[in-house]
């Protein structure tokens, strides 16, 4: 993995303003919906935040230069800050770079899902524990969980529109559906070799995660629901598959 440090650290300030910053346009910079929103709120701009894309943009040049790298993929919000590096690399060296962002996720309430937001979730195990992972998807809001279950399960739709369905505290039950569901996904290779943490309960009582096992046909099981190729009937009403699921194309 590259380390910016390796080319950022020996800059020069002077040289680094000479030979890059004349590049880059105050007016061009301001226009950018980044730094133009926090304008519009008054919201406070440090000159380290403000020069972060100059940076950025400088390290897409440095990875093209160095390992021949031309595409750089990101969050919506980072659209100006690579679109800087493409700019940057066609006049440093006449490169044709590339970009491509996807929209941020963000909850109803509309905070950021990302690494710096409060709380952030990590695929990595060694940084938040299965137990914790599944945790934090069963804590989603409750407008949150059919979008969720959409993005980040491969439940059928008709499942899905099932799970929506349901109303006061039978969301519960969608919800640990999505947590099991989700962290099968992405520990689905993991056992539980490691001891739980202290925090975790030793048996299985409301709320607690799951054991989420590699399964060919998804037999899981979560809240009461047993899902083998839909539902079949539960304590909570009316998940009683009645058509085939409709799966996404």
């Amino acid at each position: 993995m590259a380390n910016n440090a390796d080319w950022l650290n020996a800059l020069n300030y002077i040289d680094f303003l000479r030979d890059v910053g004349r590049h880059f346009s105050i007016n061009r910079m301001l226009a950018f919906d980044s730094v133009k929103m926090r304008l519009e709120r008054q919201q406070e701009l440090s000159f380290l935040e403000f020069n972060y894309m100059i940076l950025q943009a400088y390290d897409f040049v440095e990875l093209y230069r160095r390992h021949g790298c031309v595409l750089q993929m990101g969050g919506s919000d980072q659209w100006g800050n690579i679109v800087n590096g493409i700019d940057l690399g066609r006049r440093l060296h006449n490169a044709q770079l590339f970009a491509l962002t996807s929209p941020l996720l963000t909850t109803s309430s509309g905070a950021k899902m990302g690494k710096t937001a409060a709380g952030a979730v990590w695929l990595n195990a060694d940084q938040v524990s299965p137990y914790e992972y599944w945790q934090y998807w069963r804590n989603t809001e409750d407008a949150d969980v059919v979008r969720f279950l959409k993005l980040f399960t491969i439940l059928p739709l008709d499942d899905i529109e099932r799970l929506g369905a349901l109303q006061g505290a039978e969301i519960n039950e969608a919800k640990k559906i999505l947590a099991t569901e989700a962290t099968a996904l992405v520990r689905a290779a993991v056992r539980r070799t490691k001891p739980r943490p202290r925090h975790a309960p030793r048996s299985r009582k409301a709320g607690s995660a799951p054991v989420c096992r590699p399964s060919n046909s998804a037999r899981r099981i979560a809240g009461g629901y047993r899902r083998a190729g839909g539902f079949r009937q539960s304590r909570s009403r009316g998940l009683e598959r009645r058509s085939a699921p409709r799966h996404r194309q």
